[in-house]
């Protein structure tokens, strides 16, 4: 199949559908990629790349047309500079993919409902998280909410961040987004990535945290009102929410160096939340970036297309944002129709699927037949109502013991207890009693007291250790390493005399097994203090 892509004819308009590298992947997916000369000149993408990447450049939009069995664009088709029209140049079964807006564009469905072709809309995307991969208008909103920051860099007089120098100090700019959808989103952490105090206000409370976690400050009003719409767009709002939001925007506007605004509500025009007394208490030398200009704006001062100054204040109300960034823009585009293509089976097993729920949510145009807007997908079943779950039963909680296990730990049997306190008893009473009125050496005594001694450490450590939670394993191996270098310097001191004999086997073997505990306990301490590092 033959896949063909015309240069966009609007005169401020520097994308292309696709970049080189997804034109060589349509190569090798199989398409036959027909390309118009100079169609990504405009996007720092030369005829050259694309020759390069296996396309066959054609040297007008006739040929493109004439050839392609899927043709993409990024502009709705539109009326050529000789009053011709690019919707007749489609022929019937002619697949043509770009943003269309059906809803604005009722006469253009027409026309290209006559010609018989099938169209699919990028705009008309399902908000479905299986369909982001495709989802051009993210795409397209997260680079306009970008360059939005970037468009008030210029004109605002002064530093995003602040500034402490010899000379004096330099306030960090006030920077409002209304509107905390994907562009907003980025032009928030575009402003806070240069320095900026960040403040964002948008009537989803959804999108709150979100905000936040990107270190602004989210606005909100006193009126609980929830603006969730279908499709993760805002809904119109009622008359007293809104006048608590411009009460709000008017205190703000005595405060804030750059406005962006972002709100829209699909197929109907932009509301109007930057009005002109707003405007008129800003501070001279502000600026306020309209990104909905195209749909009339949400600045009652918006001229699409153009930047304007009132009042010391410039309204910049660009409507090819993302066509600024027409070299990443076309990239991205390119990479969504390159998901979509995929979905419909690509050259391989092509179909136009009425099953596929992101093909038919974008399926305007089949063969000529209107099939916009696409159903209403159907509500989820009704779950059953399970039977109310008996009562729990109340337990007392056990306290859950260290060494790591984080389960109730098990107290020592009762019998095994009082043997070893009977044995400690039995042992101190025949050293006290027993063996002061018998003839036992010196020697035999001092081995009972210090295998009585010796017991009682092994107990009490056991029960110390065992119960250390793994918060405090590293305190306790310093621990155990001091201790070791007792057990060194005590066994040193027993091989003092320089005889080789019982007592200075045991402590020289006493002095291997703490030299290889402290070492072993200092290479674990070096792992585990290595985690930390980055």
């Amino acid at each position: 199949m033959k896949l063909g892509i015309v240069k966009e004819i609007r005169p401020d308009e520097r994308r292309v559908a696709a970049a080189p590298s997804t034109v060589g992947k349509w190569v090798k997916a199989g398409w036959e990629v027909v390309i118009e000369a100079g169609a990504g000149a405009r996007a720092s993408y030369p005829d050259a790349l694309y020759l390069a990447a296996g396309a066959t450049v054609a040297a007008t939009a006739e040929e493109v047309w004439a050839a392609a069995d899927v043709l993409c664009k990024v502009r709705p088709p539109a009326e050529l500079p000789d009053g011709r029209h690019e919707a007749d140049r489609a022929r019937e079964g002619q697949v043509v993919i770009s943003f269309l807006y059906p809803a604005q564009n009722r006469e253009l469905v027409d026309r290209l409902a006559a010609r018989k072709a099938t169209v699919l809309a990028m705009d008309c995307i399902p908000r479905i998280s299986r369909a982001q991969k495709v989802d051009a208008l993210s795409s397209m909103a997260n680079i306009s909410g970008y360059r939005a920051v970037v468009e008030a860099a210029q004109r605002f007089g002064s530093f995003f961040t602040g500034q402490i120098t010899a000379a004096g100090k330099v306030a960090p700019a006030k920077v409002l987004v209304i509107g905390a959808g994907v562009a907003g989103l980025a032009a928030l952490g575009a402003a806070k990535g240069l320095g900026a105090i960040v403040r964002a206000f948008d009537v989803r409370p959804s999108v709150a945290d979100q905000v936040k976690s990107m270190g602004a400050e989210f606005l909100t009003v006193e009126i609980a009102e929830s603006g969730e719409g279908q499709g993760g767009y805002a809904k119109e709002m009622s008359k007293e929410f809104i006048d608590a939001e411009m009460a709000l925007f008017r205190k703000q506007a005595a405060e804030v160096n750059i406005v962006i605004t972002t709100a829209l509500i699909p197929g109907k025009p932009a509301p109007k939340l930057w009005l002109t007394d707003m405007v008129e208490a800003m501070k001279p030398g502000s600026v306020v970036v309209d990104l909905a200009a195209e749909a009339g704006g949400n600045c009652e001062l918006t001229k699409p297309g153009e930047a304007v100054e009132h009042a010391g204040v410039t309204i910049i109300g660009y409507t090819d944002l993302a066509s600024r960034m027409a070299n990443v823009s076309s990239e991205l585009y390119g990479t969504n129709l390159w998901h979509l293509l995929d979905e419909m089976g690509g050259a391989a097993a092509w179909q136009v699927s009425h099953d596929n729920d992101i093909v038919r949510g974008a399926l305007v145009l089949d063969r000529g037949q209107l099939l916009w807007p696409p159903p209403k997908p159907a509500a989820p079943p009704t779950p059953a109502v399970a039977p109310a779950p008996p009562p729990p039963v109340k337990t007392e909680p056990t306290k859950s013991h260290g060494h790591g296990h984080g389960a109730p730990g098990k107290p020592m049997p009762a019998a095994l207890l009082l043997g070893l306190l009977g044995l400690f008893v039995a042992g101190f009473v025949g050293m006290r009693y027993g063996m002061s009125q018998t003839d036992v050496s010196a020697s035999t005594r001092a081995l009972v007291q210090h295998l009585t001694v010796f017991v009682l450490a092994v107990f009490v450590g056991w029960q110390v250790v065992w119960n250390v939670t793994p918060a405090l394993h590293t305190p306790l191996m310093s621990v155990t390493n001091a201790v070791s270098g007792i057990i060194v310097v005590g066994g040193l001191l027993a091989t003092y005399s320089g005889e080789l004999t019982k007592a200075s086997a045991v402590a020289i073997a006493a002095v291997l097994f703490a030299t290889i505990n402290i070492a072993g306990g200092f290479w674990v301490t070096r792992r585990m203090l290595a985690m930390f590092r980055k």
